[in-house]
Formats: C-alpha cells, structure tokens, sequence
C-alpha cells in the first residue's frame, strides 16, 4: 500500500515515460508542472495550441526537441478537440487541461459522444498525504457532481475503489458521511449512506467495509463513535470519506489545504483513459503528484 505523495512519484517513475498530450497551450498559461513531470521521467509531453508560445518555453526550459512534440492549433475548442481524439486512438495515454475553464473542459471530455466519460458519471477523488500520519487518505466526490441521486453515489464509490486498489489498498475501509450518524428519512443523505453500507455489508462492492451514516466525529474518532453507539472497524480507521453533496466536499477539500496546510492531489476518475484537470486549488508542489497519479491509472480504468 503506498503511504505518501514520495511513494505514488517513485511508483510512477518506474512505469517509464507516458505520453501525455496537453491543450490548450497559451502564451498566458504556467507550464511549471510539466516541467517538472518531465524531470521526474514521467511523461512525454505533447503541447497543442499556440505553436509559438510552446516553443518560446521550450526555449526558456532549454528542453531539447527531441523530448517533447508541439502541435499548431490556435483554436482552443479544436486543440482541445485534437488532444480528446489523440487520447481516444492511443497516440497519447494522458489527457491534461490547459488554459481554458474547468467547467468547460470537463464538458468536452465527459460529453457522451465524443469524450471520455466510461462509467455512468465522473467523479474527482482528492487524496492527501497528512503530515506525520503515515498513510493516504481519500475523499469524494470534491468537485464534479453537485447533488449526486444514489445510483450516481454507487458508481461515484465505485470510482473511488478502483483508484484505492492502484494505490494498493487492498480492502479500503469507507465511511459515507452525513450530518449525523441516524439513518433520518428528512435528511436523504443518510438514506444514501445507509443504502451504500448494507451493499457492501453484502459484497456489491467486493473486498471493502463500507459504514454509515456516520458524522465527521464518528468517522474520525473511535471514542466518539462508542460514545454514540456507533460500532465499527470504519470509525477513526477511514480510507476514504464519502461526501453527501459537492458543497460539503468542495469545501472539506480546501479547508484541508487552505487552512489545515494538507498537501492534496486530485484524480479525476470514471473515465477511460486518464485526465489531470490541474484545478486551481491544488497547491502547485502537489501538481506533479496529481500527473503520477494519472501515469499510475494508464491501463487501469
């Protein structure tokens, strides 16, 4: 099982070099990660959009040409386009936001047709590396979906297994959370957790301990959890946290970084070639992380 952020760029490093095409490409946008990806031994970078702008860095960078590939577009709509289809025929095996808005690019990659999306929907997973902890944990669904019905739910825990078993956990201990730890008709979360709890009780989700509801004390303190009643291997034991809605794990992800200074890297999953959407939350030293995450899901979604 890999325990830090050290360990998923050692692991990825050893994959050998993956091919990974970025767009679009502007004069405007900082290309600090992929440089850094790159000295890493990560990926081989592909740059599509403005030709000049990816040679004026190449030049700065003194990257020798041999080491990378640019391709003109200056239309940011077709580059992005242009690098979709690269991903989708295999001339490359990463997909990387450039300098466009989150929320657009992830319509062109999860539109039904002509994107990525494999699974019934998309989900980002945020990982953190707590210092003086010694073990990753996870949390979702922290950015794609806004109020998730409880299939979603299903394929957003579904996502998040599979990318636990890439980091090799081999039975991941799951808390669903809500607001507090009774299933409550009027609060539909608990509901949700309850259902997703008794699935796991009965293998649907294979090797995994799955408990909830369970608030944030009971998921994050055993006392707490006895001190409810509440009985469980899960409890100040969690793997991965599931979040109710994207307000309550939007904001639990930047309360991390921003105020308990928890270095995060996101993957976004329940596609089907890997994608690093480069979210602007994610502090910059994480954002080398998050490409290795991506080198460590090729052939694995």
């Amino acid at each position: 099982m890999m325990t830090s952020f050290d360990q998923i760029r050692k692991e990825a490093k050893a994959k050998g070099k993956k091919r990974l095409v970025i767009a679009p490409v502007t004069a405007a946008m900082d290309l600090s990660t992929l440089s850094e990806a790159m000295t890493d031994g990560l990926v081989f970078p592909i740059l599509v959009g403005d030709g000049k702008a990816a040679a004026s860095w190449v030049d700065r960078e003194k990257i020798p040409a041999a080491h990378l590939e640019i391709i003109e577009e200056p239309d940011d709509a077709k580059a992005l386009a242009l690098a979709i289809d690269m991903v989708k025929k295999g001339a490359a095996e990463i997909l990387m936001r450039g300098a466009m808005d989150p929320g657009r690019f992830l319509g062109a990659v999860l539109d039904k047709e002509k994107g990525l999306l494999k699974e019934r929907v998309a989900s980002l997973v945020s990982v953190f590396d707590p210092p003086g902890v010694g073990r990753l944990t996870m949390a979702t669904d922290t950015y794609v979906n806004n109020f998730p019905s409880i299939a979603e739910k299903v394929t957003i825990t579904e996502n998040v297994i599979r990318l636990a078993g890439v980091l090799g956990f081999s039975s991941p201990k799951i808390a669903a959370l809500s607001a507090i730890e009774q299933v409550n008709p009027a609060i539909p979360s608990t509901m949700d957790a309850a259902i997703l709890s008794k699935m796991a009780e009965r293998r649907q989700f294979g090797d995994v301990t799955l408990e909830g509801p369970l608030d944030i004390d009971c998921a994050v303190s055993q006392r707490a959890a006895a001190r409810k009643g509440v009985h469980s291997p899960v409890t100040g034991h969690g793997d991965i946290y599931l979040m109710p809605n994207v307000e309550a794990g939007y904001l639990m992800a930047q309360l991390s970084v921003f105020i308990g200074k928890t270095p995060m890297a996101c993957s976004l999953m329940g596609t089907s070639r890997p994608v690093v959407l480069n979210l602007p939350f994610v502090p910059a030293e994480n954002r080398p992380t998050e490409i290795a995450l991506a080198v460590l899901l090729c052939g694995r979604l």
